[in-house]
């Protein structure tokens, strides 16, 4: 994976709509079907690592990490850590889903966030049909609580980095 650049923004923003459009067809409307714009991609690249990969140099999967916890991240539920990573909008191209990009992906998240020192990786995932809790799980990431924030019924999982 890459770091993504101001210039991706309109790209990234293209990916997300993709997928959230793809995920509403498939499960309804809900907190997963949200339209991230090229300028809310601008912020999020000045304020975090967004790393991509691409193929035949179209981007087809995308992450964020970042050092500061999410809105929807209740610390009580993890494991004690000093430094721990948040993972958030992780989108694979709905064409290229089940290809192992998204496990790509985590094995470079978990790469990148042992290079920064970091001791977890800690993420959120919808706990509804849409949701990649089953993925994540799958991926070494262990569940660490059920919470239900804002009405949106969420599954927390980490991963501990040794």
């Amino acid at each position: 994976m890459e770091r993504a650049l101001l210039s991706d923004a309109v790209e990234l923003a293209a990916l997300h709509t993709r997928v959230a459009a793809a995920l509403t067809g498939q499960f309804g409307e809900g907190h997963w079907s949200v339209r991230i714009t090229p300028e809310g991609m601008v912020r999020r690249l000045r304020d975090d690592r967004v790393l991509l990969l691409r193929f035949r140099r179209r981007i087809v999967a995308t992450l964020r990490l970042t050092g500061r916890k999410p809105w929807a991240i209740d610390r009580s539920r993890f494991v004690a850590g000093r430094r721990p990573l948040y993972l958030l909008d992780m989108a694979v191209v709905p064409d290229r889903q089940r290809a192992g990009l998204g496990r790509r992906c985590l094995a470079d998240a978990v790469a990148q966030a042992r290079s920064e020192g970091a001791d977890a990786i800690r993420l959120d995932a919808y706990d509804a049909p849409a949701g990649a809790g089953g993925f994540y799980q799958a991926c070494g990431f262990h569940e660490v609580g059920r919470v239900i924030y804002r009405r949106v019924p969420l599954i927390y999982f980490e991963l501990v980095l040794a």
